[in-house]
């Protein structure tokens, strides 16, 4: 034996190897096979070649993925990983070596597969994680308080628009039937069709790991279980990339940069051309500061004729360092400090961590690398011609504690809260908390019941408003009473949530036309990937909640806007419940018709299946997969994503697991390779 696929009743592949650089092959092989489509679309995706493959849509992410110079930093990170760790050198190049064995064999919906290189993978996490932290919030923060005063920062503080959240929870095993800890929880992020997770088992003489991977990355890097230690993450929230603010001038050697010390100095430049299906190829600038890559602007401004040009700064373009450098400790990890060591190596995005292994020990941690610098850096945009704004080294990474057996993490201010600028509201934490406290123990079949858990905290504001409203016409002091009966729970077959839902979009809608926010309804001339971060209707829809509990509200009569949204939508209420119009819209780079199903929850449910208030009820972000680890035997564990483990359309188990998704049901992990059915060896 070199190495064997397995499959289980769900077609999930379990891989068995008699070493690790064999297994690693085929990791890579089986994901080629199942993720062709996927792998090439990421892969143009972090070199910024998907307009040739995609078409012209496609453009804006290329030309920013240009700018930001992400393939040459994978190329860096690459480079010093084969200097520094050629252990996990080799082991990835044995992963793309798979990679490039499955495309091999593989046919695409459109063009052929292109070869992946060593760094491809490097390439990969940085392209799916280099908005992560929502740096572009920095610019939204610049527009709101030079339009409506400092304090419209708080007032916007939310994890709105763009980013990402998950849920997770740790249960001590002095709060579980069997007295092994338990870990359950479910990554949000943008759903798209093939599945940003992928359900793998790697086994082999030095390890034996279930986990979720990431397609076109080795390993198992956010969410595993070894069988006598299991760890999960959320995003931290932090703040570990920076905006500055340059003066750029033309010279007859090229471009220069304004520094802090009053000097001059040469900016690396150079063009690069971007082929666009179907249309001309377009030529990119590409400048680079002592600071970092330009993103925004240029020596002559943006094309409105502001003077503006804005270089971006993140931890691997400074230090060459991915991280990658624990993805192999994470899979030969047995106990919790080896979880620990592991991800003291780990670089971004910046995560809370949470562990628990069979002999009682427990985790709870921030990591990640975050810069230690002003506190200016961290809130907006910066000049890079003034002194103060550079990076002075890196924090010390926070522990958390339990309490009372149980630690909750949902993107909410906790031990990250040093690192961070804007949290998740505490609605999903607190109510994970408080249904954990309804029970004195748990079982990993019990948890189910918390992933798909619908009650909206946050509706309360507007409940309060309805409340005090008087002097309705007759429909809307009906609709009125309907929503103050309501229960609060945004289930699919509700046609109170759904009234409610018209409702919120209508008076978020009544606000963004206000002349208050009038300067904020035009956009600056920024490159088209960022202006999501500054759209006015989704940052009043997210932010809702403050908006209407401010004392004050820029004179803005909120009253008399909630009475408008009611009487508007009891003139035209839907002709429904939730589910008929919040229903799953995947991301897909082919479009395709499926009848996709309506969906419970909203944005600050547990279950977050996040619409965007004031624009549309579809559900665009939501649960990218769940698990449940269990301590006392792997094989109570479960999961689920939210298609299946194929990512090919037409096959058994392209969209499988939606129906129990879509449910709130999981699949049982199995790990008895006498249960599996064999594939091939390889």
């Amino acid at each position: 034996m070199t190495a064997e696929i397995y499959r289980d009743a769900w077609g999930i592949p379990h891989l068995r190897a008699d070493g690790v650089g064999e297994l690693a092959r085929a990791q890579g092989r089986v994901t080629a096979l199942d993720r062709a489509w996927q792998l090439e679309v990421e892969r143009r995706r972090a070199q910024g070649t998907s307009a040739a493959l995609l078409g012209p849509d496609s453009l804006p992410w290329d030309r920013f993925v240009r700018r930001a110079r992400l393939d040459d930093t994978a190329r860096r990170c690459w480079a010093e990983l084969e200097r520094t760790d050629p252990e996990t050198a080799a082991w990835i190049r044995a992963y793309v070596d798979g990679v490039n064995e499955g495309l091999a064999e593989a046919s695409l919906p459109v063009g052929i597969p292109g070869r992946w290189e060593p760094w491809t993978p490097l390439g990969v996490w940085l392209g799916i994680h280099i908005l992560f932290a929502g740096f572009p919030a920095k610019l939204w923060r610049e527009q709101a308080v030079r339009h409506l005063g400092a304090e419209a920062v708080g007032l916007f503080a939310i994890d709105g628009p763009g980013t990402s959240g998950s849920n997770g929870w740790l249960v001590g095993g002095e709060r579980t039937v069997t007295g092994q800890p338990i870990i359950a929880g479910d990554p949000h992020r943008f759903i798209e069709d093939a599945g940003v997770y992928q359900q793998i088992r790697l086994s082999c003489p030095e390890f034996d790991v279930v986990g979720l991977a990431v397609p076109g990355v080795p390993g198992i890097a956010h969410f595993g279980h070894t069988g006598t230690v299991a760890w999960a993450i959320t995003n931290a929230m932090a703040d570990y990339q920076d905006l500055y603010r340059e003066r750029l001038r033309r010279t007859g050697a090229g471009v220069e940069a304004l520094g802090p010390d009053g000097t001059w100095a040469r900016a690396a430049r150079h063009t690069e051309i971007v082929e666009v299906a179907g249309e001309e190829p377009v030529e990119v600038e590409v400048i680079e500061t002592e600071r970092g890559p330009v993103v925004i602007g240029g020596p002559e401004g943006l094309d409105d004729g502001t003077e503006c040009a804005v270089s971006l700064r993140y931890p691997p373009r400074v230090t060459g360092d991915l991280g990658f450098g624990a993805l192999l400790p994470l899979l030969r990890a047995r106990r919790v400090a080896d979880v620990d060591r592991a991800f003291d190596r780990w670089t971004e995005p910046v995560n809370v961590v949470q562990a628990a292994d069979t002999e009682g020990g427990l985790l709870h941690r921030v990591a990640g690398k975050v810069p230690d610098r002003s506190e200016a850096n961290r809130v907006h945009l910066v000049p890079a011609w003034e002194p103060g704004h550079e990076w002075r080294g890196w924090h010390e990474m926070p522990y958390g504690e339990l309490a009372d057996g149980v630690a909750v993490m949902a993107n909410q201010r906790g031990p990250a809260t040093p690192l961070g600028v804007e949290f998740a509201p505490p609605h999903r934490a607190d109510r994970i908390a408080a249904l954990l406290g309804e029970k004195d123990k748990w079982s990993p079949g019990d948890m189910p019941a918390i992933h798909t858990d619908t009650h909206l905290a946050s509706a309360a504001p507007l409940m309060d408003h309805l409340t005090a409203l008087e002097g309705l016409s007759p429909e809307a002091a009906r609709l009125r009473e309907t929503l103050l009966s309501w229960d609060r729970r945004m289930e699919a077959d509700s046609g109170p949530a759904a009234l409610y839902a018209a409702v919120r979009s209508a008076v978020v809608r009544q606000l963004a036309a206000h002349p208050a926010f009038a300067a904020l309804t035009t956009l600056p001339a920024y490159p088209e990937v960022l202006l999501p971060w500054l759209a006015l209707v989704p940052r009043i829809g997210f932010a809702l909640e403050h908006l209407l509990r401010a004392e004050e509200l820029y004179g803005i009569d909120r009253p008399e806007a909630v009475r408008a949204a009611v009487e508007q939508v009891a003139a035209q209420p839907p002709q429904g419940v939730w589910g008929d119009t919040h229903r799953l819209a995947p991301w897909r780079a082919i479009a395709a018709e499926y009848d996709e199903p309506g969906l419970s929850g909203d944005h600050d449910c547990v279950l977050c299946t996040s619409a965007v208030p004031g624009i549309t009820d579809l559900a665009a972000r939501g649960p990218a997969a769940r698990y449940v680890w269990d301590l006392a035997d792997r094989e109570h564990s479960l999961w689920v994503v939210p298609f299946g483990a194929s990512g090919v359309p037409g096959t058994p188990h392209h969209r499988d697991q939606l129906p129990l998704w879509t449910r709130g049901d999981l699949v049982p992990v199995v790990t008895d390779f006498a249960l599996l059915k064999k594939e091939t060896d390889v």
